[in-house]
C-alpha cells in the first residue's frame, strides 16, 4: 500500500498548501494489452485500484465474474486450490457535498480528455541505444489500473485485461485520480508504456524503458500548451505536475 498512499499523500499536501487548478499526473506503466508496446502513450478514460480485494471462504459459491479463482491457475491443468478465491472490492468516495459512494472505476476530467484526444504529438522512436521498428503511438479511452507491487506476471496481466478490459498497470494513478476528484478539481494521466508486464517482448525492453518517460512526458507537455492556448482559467505557476 506504500505507492499508492505516498501518492495521495502527496497529492493533498499539494492541494492544501496550494492553489490548484488541476494535476498533470504522467509516468510510466506496463501493458497488459497486446495491443500497446513500448514507448507507447495511454490516455486512460477511466483507472481502477486493484490491489483492493477479500480473501473468500475455501469452496465458498462464486458470487460475481470478475473473481479470482486460484484453481484456475493449478498446473497443469486446472483444479481445486486451498488458496480459493479472491474478490475485488469498490472504493469509497467521498466528495464535497456529495454522499460517499462506493465505485471501482474512476473517471479523468472530461473536458480534460476531450482535449487531450485531440492531441497530435510525434513520439520518440529512438534513444542512445536502440529503436524500435514502428513509432509509438499515443492512445486515448483505454482503462487502466494501480496496485502496490511491480507486475510481471503473464497469467494476471492476462487476468486484467479479459476480465477489466485494462490496458496499462501502475502503481499510482488511481490515488492521483481519486484524491484530486474528491475535492472537484481535474485530472489527466497519461502513462508511456516501459514494459509488457509479464508478456513476451520480442526484443529487450530494457534498452527502451527510458522511451517511456520521454514520451509520456512530451504529450504532458503538450496537452499543457494545447490548454494554455485555448485560454484556460488556469496558469502555469498553479499548474501541478
Amino acid at each position: 500500500m506504500e505507492m499508492e498512499l505516498n501518492a495521495a499523500v502527496t497529492v493533498q499536501t499539494l492541494i492544501d498548501v496550494f492553489t490548484v487548478s488541476g494535476i498533470v499526473h504522467y509516468g510510466t506503466a506496463g501493458s497488459s494489452n497486446d495491443s500497446m508496446s513500448f514507448g507507447d502513450v495511454s490516455v486512460p478514460k477511466f483507472v481502477a485500484y486493484t490491489s483492493a480485494w477479500t480473501w473468500k471462504k475455501f469452496k465458498s459459491p462464486k458470487e460475481s465474474d470478475t473473481e479470482l479463482s486460484f484453481g484456475d491457475f493449478t498446473v497443469p491443468n486446472g483444479g481445486e486450490n486451498l488458496l480459493g478465491a479472491l474478490k475485488f472490492r469498490n472504493e469509497e468516495l467521498y466528495s464535497v457535498g456529495k454522499p460517499m459512494k462506493e465505485v471501482f472505476w474512476l473517471p479523468v476530467d472530461s473536458a480534460w480528455f476531450k482535449i487531450a484526444g485531440g492531441l497530435k504529438v510525434t513520439l520518440e522512436r529512438c534513444n542512445d541505444t536502440f529503436c524500435l521498428p514502428t513509432t509509438p503511438k499515443v492512445v486515448c479511452g483505454l482503462k487502466g489500473s494501480s496496485a502496490d507491487m511491480f507486475l510481471d506476471n503473464a497469467e494476471y496481466r492476462k487476468f486484467l485485461f479479459r476480465e477489466f478490459g485494462v490496458s496499462t498497470v501502475d502503481e499510482e494513478s488511481a490515488a492521483v485520480v481519486m484524491t484530486t476528484t474528491s475535492p472537484g478539481i481535474p485530472v489527466i494521466v497519461f502513462r508511456g508504456v516501459s514494459d509488457l508486464a509479464g508478456g513476451e517482448p520480442t526484443w529487450s525492453s530494457t534498452s527502451l524503458m527510458n522511451l517511456a518517460s520521454i514520451n509520456a512526458l512530451k504529450v504532458a507537455v503538450e496537452f499543457i500548451a494545447t490548454v494554455g492556448k485555448q485560454k484556460s482559467t488556469m496558469s502555469a505557476g498553479n499548474l501541478i505536475l
